[in-house]
């Protein structure tokens, strides 16, 4: 009886969960639409952006902004993207705020060359760019082009889009009002993903970047899959792979990071341009460090972000 009775429950949650989801479906479709763009950066590449804007144009609304490397698929103006009425998205549609979702450079559908962690520069002259101007280029075009919004704008990101909202922070530009970095990559030498107080972390390193770090020669809307491990026990594949060469030997030479990483083992020049908390000087708008307990790496990067902020800039700051 006990077995029914628990089969009965799942099915009832299941049930309640989707019609709730076909229920969300259904009125973001309603009360949004959704257009794909390509803005242009002042280097004359151009980033694909998708929105989903309220139909409603009786008032101006915000723009929340999100910059990915992993991409904003599924591509197509009539296809909606699940994730924004499936999870904490609907929150943000029911509160009126236009969706911008961005291929960062050289990712998927945007121009360009990638580059990890992309060194932030200070000085930047004439066309030279870097995340901070790519985010200033984006929300300028959204401020001048996007119907009905208020000229307001917030951006978040998760994980390594973290990066990109902590790159945004720094872009200067006076509609961004609020950056909410969350579990925010920040220094990938100290203490993010791939080492732990400078000591290697090979597993991470190499199962993402196997397939994550290889290159794109054009704008594609397909993930690259990674290195399949040819045997069901990975402590057994990496125990008798052996050496850290070999593993280089498996990656080969055309993942630019991979080889980056294998030249710089010290905590040198090289990572600290790559270590977001050493630019976080003259931030403007409200920030919002968010990290959790529970994250399979560790919380330094939300933790040590959110220091270095508040020691560096005399500005709204909450952690989270």
């Amino acid at each position: 009886m006990k077995k029914y009775c628990c089969l009965l429950l799942f099915v009832i949650q299941f049930t309640t969960n989707s019609t709730a989801q076909n229920s969300d479906s259904l009125w973001v479709r309603e009360n949004y639409y959704k257009v794909e763009k390509m803005l242009p950066m002042r280097d004359g590449i151009s980033l694909f952006t998708a929105f989903y804007i309220p139909k409603d144009t009786t008032v101006k609304h915000p723009i929340l902004l999100n910059r990915t490397p992993y991409t904003c698929s599924p591509y197509g103006e009539d296809k909606f993207n699940p994730r924004i009425y499936e999870s904490y998205w609907i929150n943000y549609l029911r509160e009126g705020y236009i969706i911008a979702i961005q291929d960062v450079r050289g990712k998927f559908m945007s121009e360009g060359e990638f580059v990890d962690v992309r060194p932030f520069n200070p000085n930047k002259k004439g066309k030279e760019i870097d995340e901070a101007s790519d985010t200033y280029d984006a929300i300028e075009w959204m401020v001048n082009n996007l119907p009905a919004n208020n000229k307001r704008v917030g951006c978040f990101g998760i994980s390594y889009p973290g990066f990109y909202a902590t790159m945004a922070a720094l872009s200067g530009h006076p509609a961004l009002k609020a950056v909410s970095p969350q579990a925010p990559v920040t220094d990938w030498f100290q203490g993010d993903d791939f080492h732990h107080n400078g000591v290697f972390m090979l597993m991470d390193a190499f199962g993402f970047y196997s397939g994550f770090g290889l290159p794109r020669p054009k704008p594609t809307k397909d993930w690259t899959p990674g290195f399949r491990i040819p045997s069901q026990d990975n402590y057994d594949f990496y125990l008798k792979t052996g050496a850290l060469k070999n593993f280089s030997k498996i990656m080969g030479d055309s993942v630019a990071f991979w080889t980056d990483m294998m030249n710089h083992p010290d905590n040198d020049a090289w990572w600290q341009a790559r270590n977001a908390r050493n630019f976080v000087t003259n931030i403007k708008p409200a920030v919002l460090v968010v990290g959790g307990t529970f994250d399979a790496e560790d919380c330094f990067g939300a933790w040590n972000l959110y220091k270095a902020i508040e020691e560096k800039v005399k500005t709204p700051i909450t952690a989270w």
